[in-house]
């Protein structure tokens, strides 16, 4: 009797219950976002007060996982930055972020960023970031970098 009525309630629920279609689309929690993202809740929680993520509050925030994949996309990049209108770091036009310059080297970014506060690499500052052309990394390379290593054969 127990088994019939447990089945009776279940079929109830189930019929209660909207169906299941393949075009629905999927809703996740600020958790479950930010184990996609792989940042932490706040950083979702954030971006929803900041309005750059779409999501509604019921009982709890609901994030689409169309709006969630559009926001991965459109988020913050610093080699999407812009200054003035044009782009931070073009490497087309020959500009590169202090990282860039030392993974083209082969140096650590700090090495590049103390060879800016001394003057061996000219470089600018845009906003907060530095902007190093690619005709100073030639410069930097022929004149520290090689002649370094040379000393160092010679030794």
């Amino acid at each position: 009797m127990e088994n019939t009525r447990d089945r009776a309630e279940c079929q109830t629920s189930c019929a209660a219950s909207e169906p299941v279609s393949v075009s629905e689309t999927k809703i996740v929690s600020i958790t479950e976002a930010a184990k996609i993202n792989n940042v932490t809740r706040q950083a979702i929680y954030v971006a929803i007060k900041q309005k750059k993520l779409k999501a509604t509050k019921n009982s709890r925030w609901e994030i689409n996982l169309k709006d969630l994949e559009e926001y991965r996309q459109n988020k913050y990049s610093r080699t999407k930055s812009i200054f003035d209108g044009e782009l931070l770091f073009d490497n087309q036009k020959g500009y590169y972020s202090v990282n860039q310059v030392a993974k083209k080297l082969g140096v650590p970014a700090q090495k590049i960023y103390y060879a800016t506060r001394t003057g061996r690499i000219k470089g600018c500052r845009k906003g907060a970031a530095w902007v190093i052309h690619e005709d100073e990394v030639k410069r930097y390379r022929e004149e520290y970098i090689e002649k370094k290593a040379k000393q160092q054969e010679a030794s």
